[in-house]
């Protein structure tokens, strides 16, 4: 790790911190490409365990993993009108297959090749539901060929002008599901089914609480382009505002209609398919990070650090040294064998105090210290991330370390339950929900009646930068339900949940 600058404290400046302890960590930096970022092998093994861990819902789930092209027609994003609209002020387009030089010097050496300008340009994918599902419909012929389940591992452009690392980037990795099905309550089936999926991941994986609901059915805009309904997991961070941590789409007929996907019925008949899309990015780093994190760099919850435990040996002498690295080796070596993701830091150039810091600023939850003194009584002194450092013995470590590792994790779920608990306000009133937003505290989840009407949207956004983040699925709402909307005092059709968010 290069020298350690220190990091601005989340009171001061939430968005520096940010920043500090994704660049301490050393999860990802900014790229010479304007908007996009470089995700470094730190940050990269946390998506690799994701990637791991959500394949492995996805295919219990009887979905296969399939790949489909980077560019796309422009012509199948005009099939369909809302979806085109949707992505039209964000898509990257490729005109021109090669280059021509100019003999001039810089920027201008070479230019596109006029005589290589494509008869119809080709979006780089925003998003894959029309190159999809034209080839859904090469692929359904008949009832016998659905449901068909894919997914597929990629990455995704949208033109984007105020980034940020993770949370919001030009290019992004993703992964995104898409099915077929012969009925609408299958497809709303399959939709519900993968919001579950997302939300057992982030809890059990990420120790990130969520909220699930809808987003769609009563609030226009915050659909997805093109969907019948939207679901959404929306996530508190430690600024207390909301994080949109993934989408699952009903997307009904409507790409069916505009691809011409259909299949033959049992009875002989011809009918469309209703379709389903979902997704979770890179940006759940971004969750990870502000979630669990603190002043002294990343906190990474055990089932997804890259590193679960770093053993530090600590000597003066050459002599120590043999000692403590023999033994620091052999605890490796049977934490390793157990599946246990283990380094042990030998640097000789490195002080004790030194390592400590660099590798608390990586977010590895457990520490070994093993000096002279630790070697001849037979133990360990293990340091936790969030805090407590205690000898253990080395017989029954592994016990102890795996105990300890299932503890950080709950503890740290336990924790952003609580305080997304105390951030949380239910039947606001109109006043209550301004001085909330606008409060010191930066506000955080606020239940109330909502009227439906995209003019108290508006007007709710100008005044306190709050939008709905989801309409509660029945487990999040509040036992008593909401008769007037909390901003105009019309009859409410339905309890909204709003936030600032990112």
């Amino acid at each position: 790790m290069a020298q350690a600058q220190k990091i601005t404290p989340r009171t001061q400046d939430f968005s520096e911190w940010y920043n500090d302890v994704v660049m301490q960590a050393e999860l990802a930096d900014y790229s010479p490409v304007r908007g996009c970022m470089v995700i470094r092998p730190h940050g990269y093994r946390i998506w690799e365990l994701m990637q791991g861990a959500l394949d492995d819902m996805f295919r219990a789930t009887g979905h296969r993993n399939a790949y489909f092209p980077l560019f796309i027609p422009m012509s199948f994003l005009a099939k369909e009108a809302e979806h085109v609209e949707g992505f039209a002020k964000e898509v990257a387009l490729v005109t021109h297959t090669r280059l021509k030089a100019t003999g001039k010097a810089g920027v201008q050496a070479v230019i596109p090749d006029p005589a290589s300008e494509l008869e119809e340009p080709l979006v780089v994918r925003p998003t894959s539901e029309t190159i999809i599902y034209a080839m859904f419909a090469k692929w359904i012929q008949s009832y016998r060929d659905l449901p068909l389940l894919l997914n597929q591992w990629c990455n995704i452009v949208r033109w984007e002008f105020r980034t940020r690392l993770f949370l919001r980037t030009t290019e992004f990795l993703w992964q995104e599901g898409h099915t077929a099905h012969a009925t609408e309550a299958e497809a709303e089936a399959e939709a519900r089914q993968m919001l579950g999926v997302y939300r057992r991941f982030q809890e059990e994986w990420m120790a990130m609480p969520v909220i699930t609901g809808k987003n769609g059915k009563k609030t226009e805009s915050e659909k997805f382009a093109g969907a019948l309904r939207t679901y959404a997991l929306e996530a508190l961070m430690q600024d207390n505002k909301a994080l949109q941590t993934g989408t699952s789409h009903n997307l009904g007929q409507n790409f069916a209609k505009a691809f011409n996907v259909q299949y033959q019925t049992a009875a002989g008949g011809l009918e469309y398919v209703w379709n389903t899309s979902w997704g979770v990015s890179t940006r759940m780093i971004g969750g990870l990070v502000m979630t669990h994190s603190d002043d002294n760099g990343l906190v990474a919850p055990p089932k997804l650090a890259p590193v679960q435990v770093v053993i530090v040996p600590i000597w003066k002498s050459e002599e120590e040294r043999g000692q403590v690295l023999g033994v620091g080796g052999k605890v490796k070596d049977e934490l390793a064998h157990a599946g246990v993701r283990v380094e042990i830091d030998a640097r000789d150039s490195v002080k004790p105090g030194a390592k400590y810091f660099e590798w608390e600023a990586k977010g590895v939850p457990l520490r070994l210290e093993i000096g002279p003194r630790d070697v001849a009584a037979g133990q360990a002194v293990a340091a936790r991330r969030t805090g407590g450092k205690a000898p253990v013995k080395l017989a029954g470590l592994l016990a102890a370390v795996q105990g300890a590792l299932d503890e950080i994790q709950m503890t740290l779920f336990t924790t952003a339950q609580e305080r997304c608990e105390a951030h949380t306000i239910r039947g606001v009133t109109k006043q209550q929900f301004v001085d909330f937003m606008k409060g010191p505290g930066g506000g955080g989840f606020a239940y109330g009646g909502f009227c439906g009407s995209g003019e108290c949207e508006t007007e709710i956004k100008q005044q306190t930068g709050a939008t709905i983040r989801v309409l509660p699925d029945p487990e999040f709402r509040s036992p008593e339900v909401p008769k007037t909307c909390m901003w105009c005092g019309k009859p409410s059709v339905a309890e909204a949940v709003w936030a600032q968010a990112y």
